[in-house]
Parts: C-alpha cells; structure tokens; sequence
C-alpha cells in the first residue's frame, strides 16, 4: 500500500517528469538518498513503468486524433489474437482497448490531416485481420487530456 511519501512522488513524477531526486526530495520532506530510495522502490514495485515526455502532436505535424471502433467477424481466441499482433505493427495505431459493449476494440489513430487518415484507412486499417465493420470519429478538440492517473494513499498508524 502506498503512504503519503510514495503517493506524492508518484503525483510528481506523473505530472512533471523525471526530476532531480534533491527537488523531489525537497518538496515531500526526504534527504535526496532517502528519496532515490523511495522512486528505486516504486520503480522495482512495478508502480512506474517508464518516463516519457508528452510530446505536443500539431508541432510533429500530427493534428488529427481519430477514434476507431472496430467489430470482428469472430470472437475467437485466434481471431483476437491475429488482430491484437496486427494493431501492434502499426506505429500511426497509439492505443487499442479491448472493449465490451456494441464494439470489439477502440483505437486512437494519429494522422497529419484526412487525406493522412483516408491513407491510414487504406493501407492500415482495412488490412487489420478478422475485421467486419470500423466506425471513425474525429476528435475536434481535446478538452481534458489524458494527464495521469488519481494517486490515492492509505494513511499509516
């Protein structure tokens, strides 16, 4: 269970980034060894998994956010998997949930413009195995984007 300590580095680390472990420190009330500790800890735990920057899509020429449902022809194991290796070769694809509901699977496609994604759907998603029916919607304006997730703690007694 993560207490205050861990939850507020987490937070950080989330929000802004890999930072210097003395700044980190610092601000949730650790000597930086101390801290260092703490981040290696959460690291080993399984709690991050990574660091990245966030990366502004218009500046790369990546202005069109499209989301894809999809339907397969078959629910079998074969059928998910073959799609599943399938999304995962295509580097435009940036996410793919696996859905209940009307559909099978939600994707987020990057694209330059709608000719970019009219070349996608050409030559990306219409060759995705097993796929019966595909329903696009494009993102007009991101109101909320994804910035981390809620870091909830368990006070210690």
């Amino acid at each position: 269970m993560l207490d205050r300590i861990d939850s507020k580095l987490l937070e950080l680390l989330q929000r802004d980034g890999p930072r210097p472990t003395a700044e980190l420190g610092e601000i949730v009330g650790l000597s930086a060894s101390a801290c260092h500790r703490r981040i290696r800890a959460l690291e080993t735990g399984g709690y991050i998994t990574g660091y990245t920057a966030r990366l502004n899509p218009e500046r790369i020429g990546l202005g069109l956010d499209v989301f894809v449902d999809i339907s397969l022809t078959s629910q079998s194991e074969e059928a998910l998997t073959a799609f599943e290796a399938a999304v995962k070769s295509f580097d435009e694809i940036l996410e793919c949930q696996l859905l209940s509901g009307a559909s099978d699977y939600r994707l987020r496609v990057a694209a330059r413009n709608v000719a970019d994604f009219d070349r996608l759907h050409r030559h990306c998603l219409s060759r995705l195995p097993g796929v019966a029916s595909m329903h696009s919607a494009f993102a007009l304006r991101t109101i909320k984007a994804f910035e981390g997730y809620p870091i909830q703690h368990e006070e210690r007694r």
